[in-house]
């Protein structure tokens, strides 16, 4: 089953403009996120799809590979659908760009959730780690998700959810932005409009769910580090450091 890693790499971001071309240990972003992607060893084919020369050409200088988009997409999974037609990769991952500290371990994990999938009854798959602080919890930079019996994810969201009634948080999931797709799957997903709820939470995933799609989480022990606030990049660098 081959399976390809593709990032999808906007140049500016609202939150954070320039984000990707920020130095953490002395590379941009994307490149980091990019280089331990491939140092992963997981993947037959990892590519970074983007909007801007600037960062392919950061890329390529690297000895990477990068795509620049032929149109301007609203979401990262629309980004990299525009590129899955041309690879043969039966499973695509779809791995943020401001999130360089992958772990191995938990791609590993969302990968094998197909190959132990004969019957095709998953059509993607994503991460969740625990959510044990208050500030964490009612960040609506973190997106929560809560999940069914069998680990499917219910919903999204960056309110908090499920909300405490008893006023007492008892823990719960953050999201992270890593998914894995079954090719077929991406490309429907693409041909989608953006549904109501995407676009009051501007969360890509509730089109998919909206949609039908089954979405398994999967659970991950490992704290993740995206980049979304200046904030978020100084703990970034400290992470570098202390590692």
């Amino acid at each position: 089953m081959k399976t390809a890693a593709f990032i999808p790499a906007r140049l500016q971001s609202e939150r954070f403009p320039g984000k990707l071309l920020q130095d953490l240990g002395g590379k941009p972003v994307v490149l980091r996120t990019y280089e331990n992607a491939v140092k992963t060893g997981l993947f037959d084919h990892v590519r970074v799809i983007t909007d801007s020369k600037k960062i392919a050409g950061i890329i390529e200088k690297a000895g990477g590979k990068a795509f620049i988009s032929r149109k301007a997409h609203p979401t990262g999974t629309d980004r990299i659908a525009e590129f899955a037609g041309e690879t043969d990769a039966e499973i695509i991952v779809n791995i943020q760009a401001d999130e360089p500290f992958l772990d191995k371990k938990s791609l590993s994990a969302l990968i094998e959730v197909f190959q132990n999938d004969a019957q095709h009854q998953i059509d993607m798959a994503s991460l969740m780690f625990p959510i044990t602080g208050e500030d964490a919890f009612h960040n609506p930079h973190h997106v929560k998700v809560v999940t069914d019996n069998e680990g499917f994810a219910l919903y999204f969201s960056r309110a908090p959810i499920p909300f405490p009634r008893n006023g007492h948080f008892q823990g719960a999931w953050k999201h992270v932005g890593i998914y894995a797709f079954r090719k077929e799957v991406l490309m429907q997903i693409a041909r989608l409009p953006q549904s109501d709820l995407e676009r009051v939470e501007m969360l890509e995933n509730l089109r998919f769910l909206q949609a039908g799609f089954k979405i398994k989480m999967v659970k991950t022990g490992s704290v993740s580090v995206g980049i979304d606030t200046p904030a978020d990049l100084e703990k970034a660098r400290k992470l570098l450091t202390d590692e």
